[in-house]
Protein backbone atom coordinates (compact mmCIF):
# COMPACT_ATOMS: atom_id res chain seq x y z
CA UNK A 1 0.00 0.00 0.00
CA UNK A 2 0.63 3.60 -1.17
CA UNK A 3 3.05 5.66 1.62
CA UNK A 4 1.80 8.92 2.63
CA UNK A 5 5.12 10.23 4.10
CA UNK A 6 5.58 13.48 1.95
CA UNK A 7 2.55 12.63 -0.50
CA UNK A 8 1.81 16.29 -1.61
CA UNK A 9 -2.71 16.28 -0.69
CA UNK A 10 -5.17 18.79 -1.31
CA UNK A 11 -7.87 18.90 1.40
CA UNK A 12 -11.22 20.63 0.13
CA UNK A 13 -13.74 21.43 2.41
CA UNK A 14 -16.89 21.99 1.50
CA UNK A 15 -20.36 23.45 3.76
CA UNK A 16 -21.39 20.03 5.47
CA UNK A 17 -20.72 21.64 8.16
CA UNK A 18 -22.03 19.09 10.75
CA UNK A 19 -19.02 16.97 9.89
CA UNK A 20 -16.54 19.40 10.43
CA UNK A 21 -15.65 17.94 13.54
CA UNK A 22 -14.63 14.01 11.94
CA UNK A 23 -13.27 15.75 9.04
CA UNK A 24 -10.65 18.06 10.72
CA UNK A 25 -9.35 14.75 12.76
CA UNK A 26 -9.24 13.13 9.39
CA UNK A 27 -6.89 15.78 8.06
CA UNK A 28 -4.88 15.69 11.32
CA UNK A 29 -4.16 12.00 10.88
CA UNK A 30 -2.89 12.48 7.29
CA UNK A 31 -0.99 15.31 8.92
CA UNK A 32 0.31 12.80 11.28
CA UNK A 33 1.26 10.24 8.53
CA UNK A 34 3.60 12.74 7.03
CA UNK A 35 1.78 13.79 4.16
CA UNK A 36 1.83 17.47 2.73
CA UNK A 37 -0.97 19.23 2.85
CA UNK A 38 -3.23 22.33 0.84
CA UNK A 39 -6.15 23.25 2.52
CA UNK A 40 -8.73 24.08 -0.04
CA UNK A 41 -12.61 25.34 1.65
CA UNK A 42 -15.79 26.75 -0.72
CA UNK A 43 -17.11 29.64 -0.60
CA UNK A 44 -19.49 28.82 1.82
CA UNK A 45 -17.61 27.02 4.08
CA UNK A 46 -14.93 29.43 4.69
CA UNK A 47 -17.39 32.03 5.48
CA UNK A 48 -20.89 30.90 6.82
CA UNK A 49 -21.19 30.49 10.66
CA UNK A 50 -22.84 28.12 11.87
CA UNK A 51 -23.87 26.27 15.09
CA UNK A 52 -21.33 23.80 13.94
CA UNK A 53 -18.28 26.59 13.64
CA UNK A 54 -18.49 29.68 13.38
CA UNK A 55 -16.65 30.56 10.15
CA UNK A 56 -13.06 32.37 11.28
CA UNK A 57 -12.97 29.55 13.62
CA UNK A 58 -13.45 26.84 11.39
CA UNK A 59 -10.53 28.69 9.29
CA UNK A 60 -8.57 29.15 11.66
CA UNK A 61 -8.74 25.56 13.12
CA UNK A 62 -7.62 23.84 9.13
CA UNK A 63 -4.89 26.18 8.99
CA UNK A 64 -3.46 25.08 12.44
CA UNK A 65 -3.89 21.39 11.00
CA UNK A 66 -2.17 22.18 8.44
CA UNK A 67 0.10 24.60 8.57
CA UNK A 68 -0.95 26.53 6.16
CA UNK A 69 -3.88 29.38 4.62
CA UNK A 70 -6.61 27.29 3.40
CA UNK A 71 -6.80 28.59 -0.81
CA UNK A 72 -11.14 30.21 -0.98
CA UNK A 73 -10.38 32.31 -4.40
CA UNK A 74 -10.84 30.62 -7.63
CA UNK A 75 -7.28 32.44 -8.76
CA UNK A 76 -5.63 30.52 -5.85
CA UNK A 77 -6.59 26.76 -7.02
CA UNK A 78 -6.33 27.36 -10.66
CA UNK A 79 -2.71 26.81 -10.76
CA UNK A 80 -3.22 23.01 -9.49
CA UNK A 81 -3.19 21.51 -12.66
CA UNK A 82 -0.93 23.49 -14.68
CA UNK A 83 1.80 23.46 -12.18
CA UNK A 84 0.84 19.99 -11.11
CA UNK A 85 0.51 20.81 -7.81
CA UNK A 86 -0.74 17.78 -5.77
CA UNK A 87 -0.13 14.02 -5.80
CA UNK A 88 -4.08 13.65 -4.66
CA UNK A 89 -7.11 15.87 -4.17
CA UNK A 90 -9.65 14.71 -1.38
CA UNK A 91 -13.11 16.99 -1.18
CA UNK A 92 -14.18 16.07 2.60
CA UNK A 93 -16.79 16.47 3.07
CA UNK A 94 -18.26 16.62 -0.41
CA UNK A 95 -22.08 17.69 -0.47
CA UNK A 96 -24.83 16.80 -3.03
CA UNK A 97 -24.63 20.25 -4.60
CA UNK A 98 -20.77 19.88 -4.97
CA UNK A 99 -20.97 15.94 -6.16
CA UNK A 100 -23.69 17.63 -8.96
CA UNK A 101 -21.17 20.25 -9.98
CA UNK A 102 -18.69 17.49 -10.18
CA UNK A 103 -20.89 15.25 -12.15
CA UNK A 104 -21.61 17.86 -14.86
CA UNK A 105 -18.42 19.82 -15.23
CA UNK A 106 -19.49 22.58 -13.37
CA UNK A 107 -16.57 24.71 -12.00
CA UNK A 108 -17.45 27.52 -10.14
CA UNK A 109 -16.01 27.38 -6.64
CA UNK A 110 -12.58 26.60 -5.09
CA UNK A 111 -12.98 23.39 -5.08
CA UNK A 112 -14.58 22.39 -8.29
CA UNK A 113 -12.02 24.69 -9.74
CA UNK A 114 -9.48 22.39 -7.96
CA UNK A 115 -10.65 19.43 -8.62
CA UNK A 116 -11.03 20.10 -12.57
CA UNK A 117 -7.68 21.68 -12.53
CA UNK A 118 -6.03 18.62 -10.55
CA UNK A 119 -8.02 15.86 -12.41
CA UNK A 120 -6.31 17.25 -16.06
CA UNK A 121 -3.06 15.45 -14.92
CA UNK A 122 -4.67 11.94 -14.34
CA UNK A 123 -4.24 12.01 -10.45
CA UNK A 124 -6.23 10.53 -7.76
CA UNK A 125 -9.66 12.66 -6.83
CA UNK A 126 -10.62 11.34 -3.71
CA UNK A 127 -14.86 12.05 -2.95
CA UNK A 128 -15.86 11.81 1.29
CA UNK A 129 -20.04 12.19 0.62
CA UNK A 130 -22.12 13.83 3.06
CA UNK A 131 -25.09 14.63 1.58
CA UNK A 132 -28.82 13.94 2.53
CA UNK A 133 -30.04 13.12 -1.14
CA UNK A 134 -27.52 11.06 -1.82
CA UNK A 135 -29.83 8.20 -2.72
CA UNK A 136 -32.62 10.57 -4.53
CA UNK A 137 -31.89 13.55 -6.62
CA UNK A 138 -28.16 13.34 -5.95
CA UNK A 139 -27.95 9.55 -6.70
CA UNK A 140 -27.68 9.35 -10.76
CA UNK A 141 -24.47 12.13 -10.19
CA UNK A 142 -22.97 9.57 -7.49
CA UNK A 143 -22.90 6.97 -10.16
CA UNK A 144 -21.51 8.69 -12.70
CA UNK A 145 -18.61 10.00 -10.41
CA UNK A 146 -18.36 6.46 -9.35
CA UNK A 147 -17.28 5.55 -12.70
CA UNK A 148 -15.08 8.18 -13.57
CA UNK A 149 -11.50 7.21 -14.14
CA UNK A 150 -9.41 9.02 -11.50
CA UNK A 151 -12.26 9.20 -9.12
CA UNK A 152 -12.32 7.41 -5.97
CA UNK A 153 -15.06 7.20 -3.04
CA UNK A 154 -14.58 7.12 0.97
CA UNK A 155 -16.39 4.33 1.97
CA UNK A 156 -19.91 5.48 2.82
CA UNK A 157 -23.18 4.55 4.80
CA UNK A 158 -26.59 5.59 5.52
CA UNK A 159 -26.08 7.40 8.94
CA UNK A 160 -29.87 7.69 9.83
CA UNK A 161 -32.01 4.87 7.15
CA UNK A 162 -35.16 4.85 9.57
CA UNK A 163 -35.18 8.87 9.73
CA UNK A 164 -33.24 10.09 6.66
CA UNK A 165 -33.47 7.25 4.21
CA UNK A 166 -31.62 8.64 1.14
CA UNK A 167 -29.13 10.35 3.28
CA UNK A 168 -25.02 9.00 3.17
CA UNK A 169 -22.17 10.18 4.91
CA UNK A 170 -18.69 8.88 4.46
CA UNK A 171 -16.27 6.80 6.83
CA UNK A 172 -14.08 10.08 7.80
CA UNK A 173 -11.49 7.86 9.50
CA UNK A 174 -11.18 5.84 6.57
CA UNK A 175 -10.18 8.55 4.37
CA UNK A 176 -6.00 7.94 4.34
CA UNK A 177 -6.58 4.25 3.48
CA UNK A 178 -8.67 5.57 1.04
CA UNK A 179 -6.26 7.99 -0.36
CA UNK A 180 -3.04 5.18 -0.12
CA UNK A 181 -5.34 2.86 -2.31
CA UNK A 182 -6.31 5.70 -4.51
CA UNK A 183 -2.61 6.33 -4.88
CA UNK A 184 -2.00 3.11 -6.14
CA UNK A 185 -5.15 3.34 -8.85
CA UNK A 186 -7.39 1.30 -6.88
CA UNK A 187 -10.43 1.91 -5.07
CA UNK A 188 -10.82 0.86 -1.35
CA UNK A 189 -13.71 -1.94 -0.88
CA UNK A 190 -16.30 -2.17 0.04
CA UNK A 191 -17.51 0.72 -0.79
CA UNK A 192 -20.47 0.60 1.16
CA UNK A 193 -19.67 -0.20 4.42
CA UNK A 194 -22.20 0.13 8.15
CA UNK A 195 -21.52 2.67 10.99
Amino acid sequence: MADLRDARIGCAMTGSFCTFKAVFEAWRALRDAGAELTPIMSFNAATVDTRFYPAAEAVALFREITGRRPLTALNEVEPIGPRKLLDALAIAPCTGNTLAKLANGIADTPVTVAAKSHLRNGRPLVIAVSSNDALAQNARNLGQLMAMRNVYFVPFAQDDPAGKPNSLVARFEMLPETLKCALEGRQIQPVLRGF
